[in-house]
C-alpha cells in the first residue's frame, strides 16, 4: 500500500470510503429489485373494455388507483398484485395526478387523475371493484395492510364481488 498523505489525511478518507460503501450498499436492494424488474400492472385505457373482460372471466374489473413512489402501492403490486395479473385477472392501474388519458364506463375521454377524483380516492393504494355498469360491487381496499392479512383481505372482496356477476 503506497501512502501519498500523513496519518491525518487518510482517517478522513476511510471515513469517506466506509460512508460510501454505507450508502452503495444500502441502495443495494433498490438496484437489486430493478434488476429484477419492478412489478407493474397495466395502465387502464378502456374501462368498459377492461371490465367485459373482467366479466368474461367471471371475475370483477380491480383497478389500483396509485401514486408514483408510494412504496406501498409498489409492495401491493409485488406481493399480490402483478402475480395476481399474471395469473390472469384482470387488473389495471390508475394514476393519481397523471393526464394519462383513458376511456371511462361510459367510454367518455378522461384522465387517470380526473378518475380518482370522481372516485373520492383520496389515499394510496386503493383498490376498487367495478361489476357491471361500472359499480363498485365490493368494499374497497384503502391504504397499506398488515402483509399477512393483504391476501385474504383482497381474496374475501373478489368473493363478494363474485357474486354480483
Amino acid at each position: 500500500m503506497v501512502f501519498s498523505t500523513s496519518l491525518l489525511h487518510s482517517v478522513p478518507r476511510r471515513r469517506r470510503d466506509w460512508l460510501l460503501l454505507a450508502a452503495l450498499s444500502a441502495g443495494l436492494p433498490c438496484a437489486w429489485a430493478q434488476a429484477q424488474g419492478a412489478a407493474t400492472l397495466p395502465a387502464a385505457q378502456s374501462l368498459n373494455e377492461e371490465l367485459a373482460r373482467a366479466i368474461r372471466n367471471k371475475q370483477p374489473l380491480i383497478v389500483m388507483a396509485s401514486l408514483e413512489g408510494c412504496v406501498f402501492c409498489r409492495q401491493a403490486r409485488q406481493s399480490h398484485l402483478s402475480p395476481m395479473h399474471k395469473a390472469g385477472t384482470v387488473i389495471v392501474q390508475v394514476d393519481m395526478r397523471s393526464n394519462q388519458p383513458v376511456l371511462d364506463f361510459a367510454g367518455k375521454l378522461t384522465t387517470h387523475d380526473q378518475l380518482t377524483r370522481q372516485w373520492k380516492v383520496s389515499i394510496t393504494p386503493t383498490l376498487l371493484f367495478f361489476g357491471p355498469g361500472g359499480k363498485e360491487v365490493a368494499e374497497r381496499m384503502e391504504g397499506a395492510y398488515l402483509p399477512d392479512f393483504y391476501g385474504p383481505y383482497l381474496e374475501e372482496r373478489l368473493a363478494v364481488g363474485r357474486k354480483f356477476l
